[in-house]
């Protein structure tokens, strides 16, 4: 992944209401979910939701389909996962790894062909600062 589309991609997620919305697609899946239920779901105006769903397809984040006369958006798994597989790529590169530092990625394949290894690594990166985050809430 080149440097401009991960700022992109971080840019896009940087604001509270894209966050959630990509967040909320992350959820559901491959089937993703109809704006109008993002709209309801997150108490968002159709025209400030219609917004932000655009800047997250423009930096590939998720992808919309037409549903009869739905349109129905769901993350880009394989853009996200290329994301994360950018980010952690160098991780440990220095030092050895500690507890709860992360296993250094592969190197980065092309969005469309992320392997299967990078989301394992992703999701247990990912399930450790949830966990992480629920310990320090307690």
């Amino acid at each position: 992944m080149e440097t401009k589309l991960a700022v992109k991609m971080l840019a896009a997620l940087a604001q509270d209401t894209r966050l959630a919305v990509f967040r909320q697609l992350v959820e559901a899946g491959p089937a993703g979910r109809a704006a109008g239920e993002l709209a309801e779901t997150l108490a968002c105006a159709p025209a400030t939701l219609s917004f932000h769903l655009k800047e997250l397809s423009h930096a590939g984040l998720i992808e919309g389909r037409q549903d009869g006369r739905y349109v129905i958006y769901a993350a880009n798994f394989s853009g996200m996962n290329a994301l994360l597989a950018y980010l952690t790529e160098n991780c440990c590169r220095v030092s050895a790894p500690a507890d709860g530092c992360c296993v250094p990625a592969p190197a980065a394949a092309p969005a469309d062909s992320a392997p299967p290894a990078v989301k394992l690594i992703a999701r247990k990166n990912i399930e450790a600062i949830v966990a992480k985050q629920r310990k320090t809430r307690s």
